[in-house]
C-alpha cells in the first residue's frame, strides 16, 4: 500500500508552478510528484493567474480560489483534506485560519522556499545601506506562520539553525528537505567541448536581478580587461528593461531572456558565474551547475548551506578582483576545471540525491498523522498565535468580503 493512499492533499500555491522559470517552480513540482508517487489525491489551488509557462499539472485537480471570500470555506469543507501544504508563508496567512476552522484535523505544512526575513534583511543592508536587522517586520509574520503550522520544510541547514538559535523555534516544527536531484546519467560535454560563461535565473527574484547588474557593472569590466576573448551569456525569465539594457555585444556581454532548457545552456557553458550579494535558501542555478558538470564561481551567500564539508565545485569569492581572476583561472585551466566538476558531483551525490530524503520525509509525515495532537500540545505558542490570528483575521476577512459586495 502506498504511503498516501486514500489521503487527500491540498496544496495552496503562491503561484502556479513554472519549473522552467525558477527553482521554486521545480521544488513545487518535486513535492507534487513525490505525493503522487505515494498514492495521494492532490488538489492544487491558487489565487494567482496562470501564465503560458505554468505547468499543466497532469493528474492533479486544479482550483482557482479567491482571497477574503467564503467560497474557499465551502471548497475546503467539501474537500476535507488530510494534509494542507502552504506554498510560502503568505498563503498560510491568507488561508491557514480557514483551514484550521473547517479542517481542524488536517496536518498543516509550510514550505518556506527560503527564509524571507533573512533575504530581506540582507537586501536592505546591501541596497539601502541599512544595518543588518533580522528582527524585521517580515520576521514577525514569517516566524508566526512557522509556529502556527505543524511542520515547516526547510531547504537550508543554515536557516534551520538560525530559526532554532535566534528565534527559538522548536526542532520538531522543522524538517530539512532541500531541492533534490534524481539519480540520472547525463551525457555531458567535456572541457574542450564547452565555451563561454553563463548565468541563469528568474529576474522577478531580486537577488538574481541584483547579481546580473553587479556582474555587468563591477565584475565583467575586470574580467574582460584581462581576458578579452571571454563571452558572457545571461538567461532568465521575466527580464526587466534594466536587465535587457545590459546587453552589449561590443563587450561580449549577451542577454538572451528565457531559456527553453536550463540543461542546454548550462551544460554547454564552461563556467557559471553567480555573484549573489543577498538572498537565502539554496540556489537552484548552482545545484543545476553541479548536476550538469559545470563548475561555478559564486559568493559566500551563493554557496551558503550547499556544500557542507565538501569542496566547492569551483571557487567562492566576495571580492570583485578575486572573483574575476578565479573565473578566468577556472575557465582556462583544464586540471582545476575537471577537479571542480568532480567536487560538484560529490556534493550532489552526498547532499542532494533524492534517495537521501524520501524515506525520512515519508516517516516524518507518518509520525505527524499518528501523533498530531501530541505535537500540537507541545506547541503552545503556535496554538496561542493561531487563536489570536484566527479571531483578528477572520473578522477582517469578513469585513473585506462584505465591503466587496457593495
Amino acid at each position: 500500500m502506498n504511503a498516501f493512499e486514500n489521503k487527500r492533499i491540498l496544496i495552496i500555491g503562491f503561484v502556479w508552478p513554472e519549473p522552467k522559470s525558477s527553482a521554486a517552480g521545480s521544488r513545487m513540482m518535486q513535492l507534487i510528484s513525490f505525493f503522487k508517487e505515494n498514492g495521494a489525491e492532490i488538489t492544487f489551488a491558487s489565487t494567482a493567474a496562470k501564465s503560458e509557462f505554468s505547468e499543466d499539472l497532469e493528474g492533479v485537480d486544479r482550483k482557482f480560489i479567491t482571497l477574503n471570500c467564503s467560497s474557499f470555506d465551502d471548497f475546503v469543507m467539501n474537500l476535507q483534506p488530510d494534509l494542507v501544504l502552504f506554498d510560502r508563508f503568505m498563503t498560510e496567512e491568507q488561508f491557514g485560519w480557514r483551514v484550521k476552522e473547517h479542517c481542524p484535523n488536517a496536518i498543516r505544512i509550510l514550505d518556506t522556499e527560503d527564509l524571507h526575513c533573512l533575504r530581506e534583511a540582507r537586501r536592505l543592508a546591501i541596497l539601502k545601506n541599512k544595518p543588518f536587522e533580522l528582527n524585521n517586520d517580515l520576521a514577525m509574520r514569517e516566524i508566526a506562520s512557522i509556529f502556527r503550522c505543524d511542520v515547516t520544510l526547510m531547504v537550508s541547514e543554515f536557516e534551520m539553525e538560525l530559526l532554532q538559535t535566534h528565534f527559538k523555534v522548536p526542532s520538531f516544527l522543522l524538517f530539512y528537505l532541500p531541492i533534490w536531484v534524481e539519480n540520472t546519467s547525463l551525457n555531458l560535454p567535456r572541457f574542450e567541448e564547452r565555451t563561454d560563461f553563463v548565468f541563469i535565473g528568474n529576474f522577478l527574484h531580486a537577488p538574481n536581478h541584483d547579481a546580473v547588474v553587479y556582474l555587468k557593472e563591477v565584475i565583467w569590466p575586470l574580467l574582460f580587461e584581462k581576458f578579452p576573448e571571454a563571452k558572457m551569456n545571461v538567461y532568465g525569465a521575466y527580464p526587466t528593461q534594466k536587465i535587457n539594457s545590459l546587453h552589449q555585444p561590443k563587450l561580449n556581454f549577451y542577454v538572451y531572456g528565457r531559456a527553453e532548457s536550463s540543461f542546454e545552456v548550462i551544460s554547454k557553458a564552461r563556467v557559471l558565474l553567480a555573484p549573489i550579494r543577498f538572498g537565502a535558501g539554496i540556489k537552484g542555478k548552482l545545484l543545476e551547475a553541479m548536476q550538469f558538470g559545470t563548475p561555478s564561481v559564486t559568493s559566500t551567500i551563493g554557496a551558503e548551506a550547499m556544500n557542507g564539508d565538501f569542496l566547492w565545485n569551483g571557487y567562492i569569492s566576495d571580492s570583485p578582483d578575486d572573483f574575476a581572476e578565479k573565473a578566468i583561472e577556472l575557465y582556462q585551466n583544464k586540471t582545476i576545471w575537471e577537479q571542480a566538476q568532480q567536487n560538484g558531483f560529490e556534493i550532489i551525490k552526498n547532499r542532494f540525491s533524492k534517495n537521501i530524503f524520501e524515506d525520512s520525509f515519508l516517516e516524518m509525515i507518518k509520525d505527524k498523522f499518528e501523533n498530531l495532537e501530541n505535537y500540537r500540545e507541545r506547541n503552545f505558542i503556535g496554538s496561542m498565535l493561531m487563536h489570536h490570528f484566527l479571531q483578528s483575521t477572520k473578522y477582517m476577512a469578513k469585513w473585506i468580503e462584505e465591503k466587496n459586495k457593495v
